[in-house]
């Protein structure tokens, strides 16, 4: 396996962990409010949908835009992504933004399901909706990041698809026997890294959409990676310095 290849993996892995974890907690607290019939029912549902979103559009992405143009475009969107995440992290990291808290949204969750209207003993509309969206949301990131890795070259699909299966399934088993929201893992912490991977990806892959050689090969992603990884460090270092702590975040972003 090649550096790119393992990084493809790496990546996706790691993305897709960060969403699945928030997805779990969704659907935790609609199975132990409304039912985990509501809630499976909610997640079969925006699995299916999801599979839809990537058959159509990934042999289509394809197809339409050549592998130049592809990769230029793939650059940018993993740039714009990537430094997304990046941007938060470094708040949350310098205390400007409040933490990502898992166990504050579960309880949210779970107080606004029990207000909601339910319909019928067996199916909770409310319950099966806020499931769905949920999962939908948090998969539809995840769909992102294995279409953009994967279209950008032959194989590249298969790999990015096997970090995300890896992710759900790991973290899918561990909720399933916990019970409860991970809250763990050091989800900022894996943003930071899966941020800095995207925006080395993206550099790395538009830059050969644009036409630069790159000395290194695929060995330049790792060296692209530690060089942004040692900037946005460094603006943690100095941001962080006579900033006030934020509180827990409630949001899912």
């Amino acid at each position: 396996m090649t550096a790119s290849n393992f990084f493809i993996v790496l990546a996706a892995f790691l993305a897709s962990a960060v969403e699945a974890v928030e997805a779990l907690t969704i659907v935790l607290a609609v199975g132990l409010t409304n039912g985990w019939r509501t809630s499976l029912l909610g997640v079969a549902a925006a699995s299916l949908a999801l599979a839809v979103v990537v058959i159509a559009l990934g042999p289509a992405l394809v197809q339409i835009v050549p592998i130049e143009g592809l990769q230029t475009l793939i650059g940018v969107l993993l740039l714009i992504f990537g430094l997304q995440w990046v941007r938060k992290a470094i708040l949350r990291a310098t205390g400007r933004k409040a933490l990502h808290d898992e166990a504050l949204i579960f309880a949210r969750e779970v107080e606004e399901l029990k207000r909601g209207p339910g319909v019928g003993p067996d199916l909770d509309w409310t319950g099966f909706v806020v499931s769905f969206k949920g999962v939908f949301l948090e998969g539809l990131e995840v769909a992102f990041i294995v279409l953009t890795f994967g279209a950008n070259r032959d194989g590249a699909f298969a790999l990015s698809a096997l970090g995300a299966v890896l992710a759900f399934v790991v973290v899918t088993a561990v909720g399933a026997v916990v019970h409860r929201p991970l809250t763990r893992v050091p989800e900022n912490t894996i943003k930071f890294v899966v941020g800095v991977m995207l925006v080395a990806f993206g550099t790395f892959w538009g830059g050969e959409g644009i036409g630069v050689e790159w000395t290194l090969g695929d060995w330049m992603i790792p060296l692209l990676a530690a060089i942004y990884g040692a900037v946005a460090f460094a603006f943690v270092t100095t941001l962080k310095r006579g900033t006030p702590t934020a509180t827990a975040a409630g949001s899912i972003a």
